[in-house]
């Protein structure tokens, strides 16, 4: 089957087409790795994932979704997650890490919180109104970015994956519904898409040029005005340069719910992946073998990140896998329960 093919890009090589997607924990109080995450993603790495992606992780105090997101703006911070990446290395996966600023959805504890526009995210009042960025604060924020990736890489992580989706900072840059700037940051499409681009670039100062670099975006915002998988397309095209996977989702940078359903952005990654030329990863309930295998052999994504079946069955490849007679290597410690 397919989806336990591998796939290589760059010097990177997993072992199958499946993928565990960031997802929140919120179980970091002092914003490093505790022994829920080294459990938590050590069990999908037991279970037989290709690679795991460590959850949205700050790259400053007020770029956290939460006070008990990670976070990745200190050299203190490089020590914890390093031994976390050895710990999934160690048990047969390659890991990644996502990083993160949070814009005027950060929940985390601020004396300020900061947007490409002074606009709040809703009325009910969960978030404090947020602050337009100076050119020097988005500066300071583009070099955050760079400084996290450099930390990445001491911490021996395989990808990083800057995070231009729901609704957090750059994909509040990105569209038009968050995005209200006179200056070029704004006004147009080329402005908006400008903080992206200076932060793909600054990222690949610190990221080596041989190791991937993935870009997750919201192809759809759901609401009249706002982004559309072409106009995403548009801006993919601009950091192609820097990017070597686009992990597709969907919505966000407004309260309006997407039409949830089965495999709901998969189109989006197969229409990315056809108009940018470039590998893309489907994710987006998908929770079955068939829906990955269906999406990966007719070319609609490269690779399928499974979320919250990946939480509700750590062993997911494995067992799929057994079911169909292909032959993996399960751990040694629990062969017993399959021989």
């Amino acid at each position: 089957m397919k989806a336990y093919e591998p796939f290589r890009i760059k010097e990177l090589e997993l072992k199958n087409r499946i993928v565990m997607p960031p997802m929140c924990m919120y179980s970091a109080p002092g914003s490093v790795p505790t022994d829920f995450h080294f459990l938590h993603y050590g069990a999908r790495a037991l279970g037989g994932a290709g690679l795991i992606i460590v959850e949205a992780t700050g790259v400053v105090p007020e770029g956290r979704i939460s006070d008990n997101c990670l976070g990745l703006w200190n050299d203190d911070q490089i020590g914890p997650l390093s031994r976390l990446v050895a710990h999934v290395h160690s048990l047969g996966a390659k890991i990644g890490i996502q990083l993160n600023h949070a814009g005027r959805k950060c929940g985390a504890a601020a004396e300020k919180i900061f947007a490409p526009s002074a606009i709040n995210y809703s009325k009910d009042g969960k978030y404090q109104d947020p602050v337009e960025m100076t050119h020097d604060e988005i500066t300071f924020v583009t070099e955050s970015f760079a400084s996290a990736a450099g930390r990445a890489l001491k911490a021996g992580f395989d990808v990083v994956e800057i995070h231009g989706a729901h609704g957090y900072l750059i994909n509040q840059f990105l569209s038009p519904l968050s995005n209200q700037r006179h200056d070029g940051y704004g006004v147009n499409f080329e402005g908006r898409s400008r903080f992206l681009q200076e932060v793909a670039r600054a990222v690949r100062t610190a990221w080596p040029s041989e190791k991937p670099l993935f870009l997750r975006v919201s192809a759809e915002d759901y609401a009249e005005g706002g982004m559309t998988p072409s106009q995403m397309a548009r801006i993919i095209d601009r950091v192609i340069q820097d990017i070597d996977v686009v992990h597709v989702s969907s919505g966000g940078v407004t309260p309006v719910p997407p039409p949830v359903f089965p495999g709901y952005q998969i189109p989006f990654a197969e229409m990315i992946k056809t108009a940018c030329d470039v590998p893309t990863i489907a994710v987006g309930l998908i929770t079955t073998l068939e829906m990955a295998e269906e999406t990966i052999c007719n070319n609609r994504a490269d690779l399928v990140a499974l979320g919250r079946e990946l939480l509700r069955n750590p062993f997911f490849p494995l067992i799929e896998a057994r079911k169909r007679g292909i032959e993996l290597p399960w751990p040694e410690q629990y062969k017993r329960a399959f021989s």
